[in-house]
């Protein structure tokens, strides 16, 4: 069937295009329920490189790096080897005549090149570190791409259950990501319902949106990305540790703080004589760093880790500081130094995909 699809067979090529419709639909649904901003015109599958597959296979032999092996043809490198030693293949066209994972990342990496992209993420589970390892080595070996270009594999880890198995539902049956958007907004809705069951309704739909949706993105982007982690629903929607809900709660805070003194002038700070004060500002300078290392390393739990921090650092300044009843200009000032941390977290939080609301 595969052969077929990639011959241009047009039963198959139909049938083909139903499914990619039909998965489409259930992806937008979902980016839909996650603010994700992709649409069709991002897409870029990889039929895209059917035609290059084969001028892919003969550039490999036309460098001499092309082996057959039961049939099969492959590329041995001789820093890829098994537990006993022996070589392992890069299988870039199996017996039957098809093409692999292998050959479209090849033909993938050598357009990134000709299009002189600087850098290529493949944001893939870290079971499949060794397949990239070998992809890159062979697309470096056959001229396929330079130094110029960066080849990158974003590993991340499973998702667990309480019990350290791949989580699942009750039934054995894989999670599905939509149904666990919809648990976690209804979750957090009975939640909010609890702790405020005054509020209108359509309000506390709104903020079961952002705190549902909020707690899964959070619980997966806090973690070290290499690393499993157990999924635990009390743990997600807890407003205590480093949790969504604890940083929408601090943001929301300091809104109202701000809101209690519309008359004030809070646009500068202009002391900080407390010690609270200063490591607040200080943790604030340092969101810029802390970006420049995300983008380097790909590694989103640093983000998460310094908006606890500051938020941490916040109630430790509220707890210790005055700020509405404050004397004298040192009222302004640290406003305006609540204005600055509510700014930064919702620039943070807003980097992650979290939308912050104004009141919880």
């Amino acid at each position: 069937s595969v052969v077929k699809l990639q011959n241009g067979d047009k039963d198959y090529l139909s049938a083909w295009e139903m499914f990619i419709d039909e998965s489409l639909r259930h992806c937008e649904a979902v980016y839909e329920a996650l603010d994700v901003t992709l649409t069709r015109n991002d897409l870029d599958a990889e039929s895209r490189y059917n035609d290059d597959l084969r001028i892919i296979i003969e550039d490999l032999q036309k460098t001499d790096l092309l082996a057959e092996s039961k049939g099969a043809k492959c590329v041995f490198l001789p820093e890829f080897s098994g537990k006993e030693g022996e070589p392992l293949p890069l299988i870039v066209q199996k017996s039957d005549g098809g093409y692999l994972y292998s050959t479209t990342d090849l033909a993938a990496i050598r357009l990134r090149q000709k299009m002189k992209i600087q850098r290529a993420l493949y944001v893939v589970d870290a079971r499949q570190s060794l397949h990239f390892q070998q992809v890159f080595a062979v697309a470096r070996a056959a001229g396929f791409s330079d130094q110029d270009l960066s080849l990158e594999h974003i590993s991340y880890g499973t998702m667990m259950g309480k019990d350290g198995r791949p989580f699942r539902t009750r039934s054995g049956d894989t999670v599905k990501l939509a149904e666990l958007l919809e648990e976690a907004k209804q979750r957090a809705y009975d939640l909010v319902t609890k702790k405020n069951p005054m509020l209108p309704n359509s309000q506390r739909r709104e903020i079961a949106q952002s705190v549902g949706i909020g707690a899964v993105k959070y619980a997966d982007l806090s973690k070290n990305r290499t690393s499993d982690y157990i999924f635990d629903w009390s743990t997600m929607l807890s407003f205590d540790g480093n949790t969504a809900p604890y940083l929408l709660y601090a943001y929301a805070r300091i809104k109202s703080i701000l809101r209690k003194a519309p008359e004030k002038n809070y646009d500068a700070i202009q002391s900080l004589s407390e010690p609270e004060e200063r490591a607040l500002c200080l943790k604030i300078l340092q969101l810029g760093e802390i970006i420049e290392a995300v983008d380097r390393d790909c590694m989103p739990n640093q983000l998460c880790n310094y908006l606890y921090e500051l938020s941490g650092l916040f109630m430790k300044f509220y707890e210790n500081c005055p700020i509405l009843k404050a004397e004298g200009s040192q009222t302004e000032s640290r406003l305006a130094l609540c204005r600055l941390t509510a700014e930064t977290l919702k620039k943070g939080l807003g980097l992650l995909g979290i939308t912050p609301l104004e009141r919880m």
